[in-house]
């Protein structure tokens, strides 16, 4: 597989993380661990029907149990972190404060061996954080002392998922088959969590039930395994970038399904995060 092949590949994760918040809403009002839960136990299972099909099971039994531990707690914890932060701050700030973690993946892969930050590479995924920040801030900014301890999480939550990502790229040799027992693992986390600190309360009618399925077959299911490969093999620098096209997109899916109203300020970030993506792209191609 050729690195552009798998930049493309890694976005269309970004891609299915852009209706997160459309399936989301659609899941009210089932609280955010169960939710957890259950997305992930369908991802997982994807994931061991794709295993299964190309007989590679074996495969699993040569990953190391602290890949698996990794794996399993970035992502549930990254979700944790999020689903409170939420809960104890606006939603606006919350929003821009996690989506640090684009940047933050950015400038962590200078870290990485064979890997260059460029200069271009940091001036792009600061102009497309400034389009993030106008579309997440379109509300306007109303911090409280209150909501410190979500700004907090949300802070964490950006690193922890920038640290499982760009890591995801020392571990190039492990399969993307072992996203299927991540999924699976964080799916046991996230329900034992529920059932201690949330009462079971199940999806409204088959609309709910659809979008249940919707989030698990993608932006919390092949998501995963579309990003393991473009971290391991693809343009980690760009895709950093790129991923400021989510929130953006995110935004476009709420108008398009009546959940919020078009501003200008949307052209704005919609320029923004195009020519952050494309100065990330140049510095890539330089």
């Amino acid at each position: 597989m050729t690195r552009s092949a798998a930049t493309l590949i890694g976005f269309s994760a970004v891609l299915m993380w852009a209706l997160l918040a459309v399936l989301t809403i659609g899941t009210t009002p089932v609280p955010p661990l169960q939710l957890n839960a259950m997305c992930f136990a369908i991802g997982g299972t994807i994931g061991l029907i794709w295993i299964l099909r190309g007989a590679r099971f074996d495969v699993l039994r040569e990953v190391s149990w602290r890949v698996y531990a990794f794996g399993t707690f970035g992502l549930f914890g990254y979700h944790f972190l999020y689903f409170t932060a939420f809960r104890l701050a606006p939603n606006a700030e919350t929003g821009l404060i996690a989506y640090l973690w684009p940047l933050f993946i950015v400038l962590l892969s200078g870290l990485l061996p064979g890997e260059r930050l460029r200069r271009w590479h940091i001036i792009g995924a600061l102009v497309a954080f400034a389009g993030a920040a106008l579309v997440a801030l379109r509300g306007g900014l109303a911090l409280q002392a209150g909501a410190v301890p979500g700004m907090a999480l949300a802070f964490l939550c950006a690193l922890t998922w920038a640290g499982y990502s760009v890591l995801s790229r020392r571990m190039g040799a492990v399969p993307s088959a072992a996203v299927a027992v991540f999924c699976l693992a964080a799916a046991v986390l996230s329900a034992l969590a529920h059932l201690a600190f949330e009462p079971t309360v199940w999806p409204v009618g088959l609309s709910g039930w659809m979008c249940v399925g919707l989030l698990g077959l993608g932006p919390v299911g092949l998501a995963f395994f579309t990003w393991d490969i473009g971290m391991k093999r693809g343009d980690i620098q760009l895709l950093g970038v790129a991923s400021y096209a989510a929130p953006l997109l995110s935004t476009l899916a709420l108008i398009v399904t009546d959940k919020t109203a078009a501003t200008p300020a949307l052209l704005v970030a919609t320029l923004l995060i195009g020519g952050g993506a494309a100065l990330a792209a140049r510095a890539s191609l330089g």
